[in-house]
């Protein structure tokens, strides 16, 4: 099928769950960027055929958020637009959705992307608190009242956490951490190697930021209007991270013989990003130079459990695809969930014996040079705003792919629930 061109895109600066963001619901801070990538662009607002907007736990105020941030961000009336869900891949899933539709001639231009506010997924009543609610409000009489009242007890009030809840597979029964544990067991993965690897997306972001390349992708954001205040840079990279004080840290999912920790997982953080796409034939119509192609995609299924290595099975399936493999990628970006899953990825992705035990392939899918994977760090120092990560995956591999004079990268992340995705990218 024809490439998708991505004309033009930007993220937020990350913000770390709890911090400067934390009076910014998701719309609001979706509308900003939206609008902001839009002004930048050089498509009108009355061109865009739909807005498709990636977001995980959608609050309760804004009902198909993707509506409410066009709006806002000053689109049309006239133009729709929709919210998409795939967990940790939804922002991938919002330009793969509008590359679905361009190639059914449904429409040529759309604005695309992923946002998540972290720090305002809430908190909920138990039910036994909800059915008390419920009784009172029903309640016609005082005595009705005084009778409902003396069934509470004190533990109702103990809440559900929204995000632990939501980071929980109810099929498995696991916390995505837990399944990062499952892996480094299986893997033989241990808290040194983890550790190491944390340490090293840190120093790669560090470096990044200090060179001033995310700026390339990013923008800051004024997130008190009162005061004036802005953040204008990731926050949750730590410039004194050291391999001693990760190993300070206690297991956070196993606590007794675990090895995944609140150092080697990715952040809990703020954040948006979003994308302006159309065909490839349409862009040279309009001539426009875009900053990169999807070239293809591919989204496979695996154990819930395991979760962790669904990078390795829709890759396997996009190779499968398009006659390529591993060799072919100039660079790679494996979002870091957890150092112990993007680990277990590398040794799966160069196994024989697990590509004939799941793929029934002789070859392995492809071994995976370090010197090309997350070049400037990942979610472990940048954080993984789930609905918002898909979409910064594409830009940022984009725009290194550029710096470096490359043609082709892979963009690809596990996704809760038992899921992999895997974008094939290029540049000119």
């Amino acid at each position: 099928m024809e490439r998708i061109a991505i004309i033009s895109g930007l993220r937020t600066v990350m913000a770390k769950a709890g911090g400067s963001f934390k009076t910014l619901q998701a719309d609001t801070l979706g509308s900003k960027l939206v609008r902001e990538v839009m002004l930048r662009s050089p498509i009108d607002f009355a061109e865009i055929d739909e807005v498709i907007i990636g977001n995980v736990a959608q609050p309760i105020h804004a009902a198909n958020i993707a509506r409410v941030i066009a709006l806002r961000a000053g689109f049309p009336e006239a133009t729709p637009a929709v919210t998409v869900h795939r967990n940790c891949a939804s922002g991938m899933e919002a330009i793969t959705t509008a590359a679905a539709r361009i190639h059914s001639g449904e429409g040529k231009v759309y604005l695309c992307g992923g946002v998540e506010s972290m720090s305002n997924i809430p908190l909920v009543y138990s039910q036994k608190m909800t059915n008390l609610f419920t009784k009172l409000s029903r309640s016609k009489t005082a005595f009705d009242r005084v009778h409902a009242l003396l069934g509470f007890r004190p533990t109702f009030l103990k809440p559900i956490v929204g995000l632990m809840s939501g980071l929980t597979d109810p099929v498995s029964g696991l916390l995505m951490g837990s399944t990062a544990e499952v892996l480094a067991r299986d893997f033989g993965i241990s808290r040194e190697t983890q550790d190491a690897f944390a340490l090293e997306s840190h120093q790669k972001a560090l470096k990044a930021s200090e060179s001033q390349r995310f700026s390339q992708e990013s923008m800051a954001i004024v997130y008190d209007d009162f005061k004036g205040a802005i953040l204008d840079h990731d926050d949750g990279i730590r410039k004194a991270q050291s391999l001693q004080k990760l190993a300070r840290l206690r297991p956070f999912f196993d606590k007794r013989n675990g090895t995944v920790t609140a150092g080697n997982s990715s952040q809990i953080t703020d954040a948006a990003a979003a994308v302006v796409v159309m065909s490839e034939s349409e862009a040279k119509k309009r001539n426009l130079s875009p900053l990169g192609y999807l070239r293809a995609y591919s989204y496979a299924g695996l154990d819930p459990k395991r979760m962790g290595l669904g990078p390795v099975f829709s890759t396997h399936e996009l190779f499968e695809q398009t006659g390529l493999g591993m060799k072919d990628m100039e660079l790679v970006e494996i979002n870091e969930a957890f150092a112990a899953q993007v680990l277990a990825c590398l040794k799966a992705f160069d196994s024989k014996s697990f590509a004939r035990s799941h793929f029934e392939s002789a070859e392995a899918v492809g071994a995976i040079d370090p010197e090309i994977l997350n070049v400037n760090g990942g979610a472990i120092a940048l954080g993984h705003p789930v609905g918002m990560t898909g979409t910064r995956l594409v830009l940022s591999i984009l725009h290194e792919l550029k710096n470096r004079g490359l043609q082709r990268g892979l963009a690809t992340l596990c996704i809760g629930g038992g899921q992999g995705a895997s974008l094939l990218l290029e540049v000119e």
